[in-house]
């Protein structure tokens, strides 16, 4: 007979409890997701929002999003999902979302953050041929200086090397996913998170479907320009967001009720899945864990 641990328990009371609060703040349904954006995810995924949808009949979804990054076919997967649902998918950021978080998040129709949230660039993580998810816009930025450098005749032997021995495959590969990852942005850019940007702020002119695309395409362009921003794990805070890429970001914390709700979930669902060594979690009111 399995023993129930008395401390874990009173910890999963607690975590429905602060979802049932988030909930009525934000009226909607909350789905608390923590871990790696991989394929392993999607048949959980299904499964909470196919048993969340058995009680309600509610139109928006809240997820409470906490994540490395991963795949960003999987991503696109995970967006199907949500918009067969809900007609309305906000994100809420209490920690980060890196990679694939990033692009994730730039298919809610709002995104909430506070001081201490952080987004990432756009680098997707790409499975090489030994099977570990690598981010791509690093291995391409590398390659084309090797490139580069063997135009213009400074080569080492060494670099000459690597740049042989690379295999084409899996460099189209990477390509491959850089160009997927801008294009879902753009796409859901335009289609969720613009869908309401209908006059602008400073001339009150109507804001026309082109300069939608031409607003999504260029912050598509500086979330995906690693040059810039020299690391895949790079943490953008709000103002970051909002004055140097021009995203609208709401601010969870001008309300204290909501932030404390949330930061206390988030460390409550932290320290439960450190003491049970679990490396990703789904949960909803209605998870049974």
């Amino acid at each position: 007979m399995a023993v129930i641990n008395p401390i874990s328990t009173l910890a999963v009371e607690e975590i429905k409890n602060y979802i049932c609060k988030i909930e009525t703040r934000f009226d909607a349904d909350v789905l608390y997701l923590n871990g790696p954006i991989s394929p392993e995810l999607i048949g959980l995924l299904q499964f909470e929002i196919n048993e969340l949808r058995k009680e309600m009949t509610n139109k928006k979804l809240c997820v409470m999003l906490t994540t490395n990054g991963g795949d960003a076919n999987t991503t696109e997967r995970v967006v199907y999902i949500f918009r067969h649902f809900y007609d309305e998918v906000e994100f809420i950021i209490p920690d980060y979302a890196y990679s694939a978080g990033t692009i994730l998040c730039m298919s809610g129709d709002r995104i909430w953050m506070n001081y201490g949230s952080v987004l990432g660039p756009i680098d997707p993580q790409v499975m090489n041929k030994e099977g570990k998810f690598v981010p791509a816009l690093g291995y391409l930025e590398k390659i084309n200086s090797l490139l580069a450098k063997a135009q213009n005749n400074t080569l080492s032997e060494a670099e000459f090397l690597i740049l042989k021995d690379f295999d084409l495959a899996e460099l189209s590969q990477y390509e491959q996913a850089r160009d997927l990852t801008t294009e879902l942005l753009k796409d859901w850019l335009v289609k969720y998170k613009f869908k309401n940007w209908n006059i602008h702020s400073s001339s009150k002119k109507p804001v026309s479907l082109r300069e939608k695309k031409k607003r999504a395409e260029k912050i598509a362009k500086d979330l995906a320009d690693y040059s810039h921003w020299k690391s895949h794990g790079r943490p953008l805070n709000i103002e970051v967001l909002t004055k140097e890429l021009k995203l609208q970001i709401d601010d969870f914390g001008m309300s204290d009720d909501v932030q404390d709700n949330i930061l206390s979930l988030q460390s409550i669902v932290v320290d439960f899945m450190r003491i049970n060594s679990i490396q990703a979690l789904v949960l909803t009111r209605r998870t049974n864990i």
